[in-house]
């Protein structure tokens, strides 16, 4: 079974030099009955469909499918509900783990959020210097809720 385990922190970007290239995202979610989310994302010149199921802790179930970028694009004019969020994205290693350090614009601006993939749940992670608490059970910063609950009206 495909399986995502994540953790998320917020970032303090003073402790932090940025690679000098990130990649532009933009994300939106097709409506659904339950707690299932259906991503679509245009992430630098490549898109993806993802279905992700109900969070359990650190831990849901993700299928990713790439798409065509053109089909990303009519996905999220017509079937994507509301706004969408957009961010900058840049990948990081630290130690033995590849970070993905998120800075929101639009609606979410200043909002900067890092999340590291685990291979199991109770993996050591030995955090870097530049985060600061952990938000991985927080739902307000799920980017599904983002959409409906932006950073700006916290």
């Amino acid at each position: 079974m495909a399986q995502e385990i994540e953790r998320k922190f917020l970032v303090d970007l003073e402790k932090l030099q940025l690679p000098e290239q990130g990649l532009t995202i933009c994300q939106g979610y097709i409506p659904t009955a339950d707690k299932t989310a259906v991503r679509v994302r245009i992430m630098g010149n490549k898109a993806f469909l993802t279905l992700k199921g109900e969070n359990r802790g650190a831990v849901r179930t993700e299928f990713e499918y790439e798409i065509p970028t053109d089909d990303a694009r009519q996905m999220l004019a017509e079937l994507c509900k509301g706004p969408v969020v957009d961010k900058i994205r840049y990948l990081i290693t630290h130690k033995a783990h590849l970070w993905e350090l998120d800075i929101f614009s639009g609606d979410n601006q200043g909002l900067v959020v890092a999340e590291v993939e685990l291979d199991n749940e109770d993996e050591q992670l030995d955090l870097p210097m530049w985060i600061t608490d952990e938000v991985t059970h927080d739902p307000r910063y799920f980017n599904s809720n983002l959409l409906s609950h932006p950073f700006k009206n916290w």
